[in-house]
């Protein structure tokens, strides 16, 4: 006799659950082809159900052709091999990046903003004020580097915050890095060739290929790129976190950063393109004066977002290009429309103008240590932190931990999903397989929410 338990069918009504079981041991051929089902007296009977819940169960399976019916005989189920077949085999599609993080209990790789930490009392007020005061400048069509008022306020920041002299038409604001990325491809050309960290963040390197361009990886040692390396390739652009490195958090030192500069002043044709994406956030010390600052013989090209300071969501990022690179992209790209609507950028350019960024970016690089210290505590607590070691917990939004195991990576990975923990590790970020550290993993801690830090921390050691 069938047997289900109505406790858990949610909004369904009882014919609709009903018929839902029925129909999903059907597919699963937990009822075979040609087998008779019980009478509705006695299917309700059994199931403490009314008789006309199970005869509109049967009459909407017999609709839909799952099963059939014999006079004076009663119900059977149906052949559906064909639709077993598309149920049970449907496309499959390659959701590599899309996984959901509400999938697991905790998401150590995916950055993200909380809802309380974003400021959102402030930023209603300032676009209610943009669409008061600003409305004629809504309506005018942005430049193709972005409004100016915006772009004012960015080189201002840069100055006060980063020690670049740099002017608001150096500036292009655009709708995320990849954007901006594409548009330094066509600014440079695509008969280059691309030079990437490895390890490194492995988007870059994929966005060179989509469009087409030579990609090499050049390895890293302890102070940031191999320049020695580098001198012996091809590459004429080099791309580069020299502030923060991802994954590793390795600071280049500033001889290092001159060595950069010096391969650049070889060749007319060599740039730097300096990725600071989340230098606002190194939490020891003051942030890192960039690449761009000493930069004299406009080589560098500078790089940034606010998808890291304020929440992955506001798709706003710039450049800086050095000037004789604008001139050519005034000639040759000013033809682009701004991805980044005006409301946004107004908004954007109030925040910053009245020292609200500040105080956010203050705020959180506090909260952040917080984070990042309960978490840190947690993992010293546990009884098994012994066959761990932490690295590089000051360089940002992630942190390394060594751990002594006898699983491979992907082992790693696979027990920890299946513990309700997203992780990654380091030798996932290597284009050269061969040199990959094993056994450590990138923890990002920027989404995990604090009530659930120690539990994480709980599931992520048994998964060891």
């Amino acid at each position: 006799m069938l047997t289900y338990s109505f406790e858990n069918r949610g909004s369904d009504s009882l014919y609709e659950f009903l018929y839902k079981q029925i129909k999903n041991d059907i597919l699963a051929y937990r009822l075979s082809p040609d087998e008779k089902l019980p009478s509705k007296r006695a299917l309700a009977k059994h199931l403490n159900v009314s008789t006309i819940t199970v005869e509109n169960a049967y009459q909407q399976l017999m609709a839909e052709g799952y099963i059939y019916s014999r006079p004076k005989s009663g119900f059977y189920v149906a052949h559906v091999s064909a639709s077993k077949k598309a149920e049970q085999n449907p496309p499959v599609w390659n959701h590599a990046g899309e996984i959901n993080p509400d999938c697991f209990y905790a998401d150590f790789v995916n950055n993200s903003t909380s809802t309380s930490s974003f400021p959102f009392t402030t930023w209603t007020k300032l676009m209610r004020e943009t669409m008061s005061d600003d409305a004629d400048s809504l309506m005018v069509r942005s430049p193709s580097t972005g409004v100016l008022k915006l772009r004012q306020a960015i080189a201002a920041y840069l100055f006060q915050f980063r020690g670049m002299a740099v002017e608001p038409e150096q500036i292009i604001v655009g709708a995320g890095t990849e954007y901006l990325y594409g548009l330094i491809i066509q600014l440079l050309g695509r008969n280059h060739t691309y030079a990437v960290e490895d390890p490194g963040y492995q988007k870059i390197t994929k966005i060179y290929q989509a469009n087409n361009v030579n990609c090499i990886s050049i390895p890293l040692d302890e102070n940031g790129i191999d320049v020695d390396y580098l001198n012996k390739t091809k590459a004429d652009i080099v791309h580069i976190s020299p502030s923060h490195h991802f994954p590793t958090g390795i600071v280049t030192p500033v001889s290092r950063r001159y060595e950069l500069l010096s391969w650049a002043s070889k060749a007319s044709g060599r740039y730097i393109i300096e990725d600071d994406y989340d230098s606002e956030f190194r939490l020891l010390g003051k942030p890192i004066p960039s690449l761009q600052s000493i930069d004299v013989l406009e080589k560098v090209i500078y790089i940034n977002t606010f998808s890291k300071s304020l929440t992955s969501t506001i798709r706003i990022s710039y450049m800086v290009l050095p000037k004789s690179l604008m001139e050519r992209y005034k000639e040759e790209l000013n033809f682009y429309s701004c991805t980044v609507s005006n409301f946004e950028q107004y908004t954007l350019a109030r925040f910053i103008e009245q020292g609200h960024f500040e105080k956010h970016i203050n705020r959180m690089r506090n909260y952040y240590r917080t984070q990042r210290d309960a978490i840190i505590s947690c993992i010293k607590q546990h009884p098994y932190y012994d066959r761990v070691t932490i690295k590089e917990e000051n360089a940002g939004l992630h942190f390394l931990l060594e751990v002594n195991t006898k699983l491979t990576d992907q082992e790693l990975i696979e027990k920890a999903g299946a513990n309700g923990i997203h992780i990654s590790c380091l030798s996932e970020y290597y284009y050269s397989h061969q040199k990959a550290r094993p056994h450590t993993l990138v923890l990002n801690y920027s989404g995990i929410e604090q009530e659930k830090i120690g539990r994480a921390i709980e599931l992520l050691f048994s998964s060891f």
